[in-house]
């Protein structure tokens, strides 16, 4: 942090650093046709595609600064660095500026905690001036908020929309977690058929037995009973593909293997014939 002895004349300097970083990065945001990784999370988004469960007060701490990535607010004062996009708020800014390079105290921020980022409530201003004088560190009064899936891998909003269906998903198909986990898609919407495909097999089920069961014990049953022997009956025939993720592979043989039989059991006989028709095909 330079210092040139004026704290007035350096925190105007800072300023205006940091809107000059603001506008070059903005321009090469444009060249990317996104502004993903150029605008602030939004915590209510967020939150809303991982489910909220609760929250905890975990009261003063000092936390990373490169780990405040998003806003409670809708605000458009401050870019995803928390570089100010405007003079707007210029000399509120200049002011924190000055008081942090006297080494004055200033009041700890306020944020809500989500995995390892955090979501400002108060004190945008005081973050925007920390990250610009090069601090690595904040005194935060933080709240933790407990979400049914894990914000873990988050860092733009691209990240929520997979996360979200997943999340769907799971309250469809309330999967044990150590099952859950085996669970990704390449294409997020494919949860949508992948839970279909399992409300659909659960139906039958119940039918065949004239017996209720609820989401819970249909989604044990049909991971113990369908996805797991299929999954092994689909490797023995030799009907995965290296590049493909495994629950992708079990929708895209069932939806094959009803295309030829329009049946919904599982066959060696008509796996063997789908092995062949891949062969042909290759």
């Amino acid at each position: 942090m330079y210092n040139s002895g004026s704290p007035r004349a350096d925190a105007e300097a800072d300023f205006l650093r940091a809107r000059r970083q603001q506008v070059l990065s903005s321009i090469a945001g444009r060249f990317r046709a996104t502004d993903d990784l150029t605008s602030l999370l939004s915590f209510d988004e967020v939150v809303t595609a991982l489910g909220y469960r609760g929250e905890k007060r975990l009261g003063r701490l000092v936390i990373p600064l490169e780990r405040v990535v998003g806003t409670v607010d809708k605000t458009r004062d401050f870019d995803r660095a928390f570089r100010p996009t405007s003079g707007r708020a210029r000399s509120r800014w200049e002011r924190i500026s000055q008081a942090l390079r006297r080494g004055e105290e200033v009041p700890p921020i306020d944020v809500y905690k989500l995995g390892d980022l955090y979501f400002v409530r108060d004190g945008h201003h005081r973050v925007s001036v920390a990250k610009s004088l090069g601090l690595d560190l904040i005194e935060a009064d933080v709240t933790e908020i407990r979400t049914e899936i894990s914000p873990q891998g988050i860092s733009v909003r691209g990240d929520l929309d997979r996360r979200h269906w997943r999340r769907i998903f799971l309250d469809r198909v309330p999967l044990p977690p150590a099952a859950a986990a085996e669970f990704d898609v390449a294409d997020p919407h494919s949860y949508h058929r992948l839970a279909e495909l399992v409300e659909a097999w659960s139906a039958r089920r119940m039918h065949a037995e004239q017996h209720y069961l609820n989401r819970t014990e249909c989604a044990e049953l049909w991971y113990g009973e369908e996805y797991l022997p299929v999954r092994a009956l689909i490797e023995d025939a030799g009907l995965g593909r290296a590049d493909e993720l495994p629950a992708d592979t079990y929708l895209r043989v069932a939806a094959e293997r009803y295309e030829l039989t329009r049946e919904h059991t599982w066959d060696v006989d008509v796996l063997d014939e789908l092995a062949r028709r891949g062969r042909r095909r290759g």
